[in-house]
């Protein structure tokens, strides 16, 4: 009687370390797959809301007013929506630098000191995109963006035929500079802070994302590679945000560009150091 109770206990001890076993495996099977549908709900969020992933515009009332001296306010109609843009001008310029600002804040935080553009002779044109500052409508697409982008130029550009005309980008800026560029092939491209594509920028700082999900490439590189006309370069060599890789990258596929290293500049402080400021103002002066 005792073996058989024996026998028993042991069997249901076995029982229940096989109950243990397949109790965690299916535990393990719930938790992945859990695991899964959190990792395809947040790919399905980033495909869906990128845009307030990479653009951080910071609206303006209508009624704000840009008080600067010789900068008038414009408006540019683009398809169903209306871009803010400011316009400094001065008596006889020489040229035109038509500003393509960074990912954040509005032309209240972008222009709000004209002095190298005095300095230097030229008239300065900055819009905010759409949802930016004054500008209607939202960014809904990386063609939309580009599309606006060249409506602004061709609004501008006219007025200053047989002038010089430079195109300058800012970050995020910089790849709509470079695919404008590419196109109407200004006197002089300036890019400061940029990047090679915004994919390879995905994939830095975000290896587990596929940059399939990406709608927004914004390829740098493969448009500065069509680029026949001067190219400069600026990288702060402490930028953490978008390494300067990405500058040494562009400077590979576009032979003619010069590449301004700034030792010690991050990436949102380049325009306070001296070395900035001084090849900007010689560059323009001698183009």
């Amino acid at each position: 009687m005792q073996s058989m109770a024996a026998t028993g206990r042991a069997i249901d001890r076995r029982r229940y370390a096989a109950w243990r076993r397949l109790s965690w495996r299916r535990l393990a099977a719930l938790l992945a797959a859990l695991a899964g549908v959190v990792y395809l709900a947040v790919l399905a969020g980033i495909y869906v809301f990128q845009e307030r992933l990479i653009f951080r515009p910071e609206p303006l009332p209508a009624s704000y007013r840009f008080v600067l001296a010789d900068v008038q306010e414009r408006r540019i109609d683009v398809g169903g929506a209306t871009l803010s843009a400011l316009h400094l001008q001065l008596p006889d310029p020489r040229g035109v630098v038509f500003f393509l600002h960074g990912n954040s804040g509005n032309l209240a935080t972008w222009l709000t000191d004209t002095e190298l553009y005095r300095a230097a002779n030229y008239d300065l044109f900055m819009i905010d995109y759409r949802s930016y500052g004054k500008s209607s409508g939202r960014i809904e697409s990386e063609a939309q963006l580009r599309a606006d982008v060249l409506a602004a130029w061709r609004t501008v550009a006219p007025q200053y035929a047989g002038k010089r005309r430079v195109i300058y980008g800012r970050s995020l800026g910089t790849a709509l500079a470079t695919g404008l560029a590419a196109e109407v092939q200004p006197d002089l491209t300036i890019l400061v802070s940029p990047y090679c594509s915004m994919a390879q920028l995905m994939h830095e700082q975000y290896p587990l994302l596929p940059t399939a999900l990406l709608r927004y490439p914004l390829a740098t590189c493969l448009d500065a590679s069509q680029l026949r006309s001067p190219l400069l370069l600026v990288h702060g060599e402490a930028d953490a945000l978008i390494p300067i890789e990405h500058s040494e990258q562009l400077l590979a596929v576009a032979p003619q560009a010069m590449l301004l290293r700034l030792p010690g500049a991050g990436h949102a402080d380049l325009h306070r150091f001296r070395a900035y400021t001084e090849a900007l103002l010689t560059t323009l002066k001698t183009l």
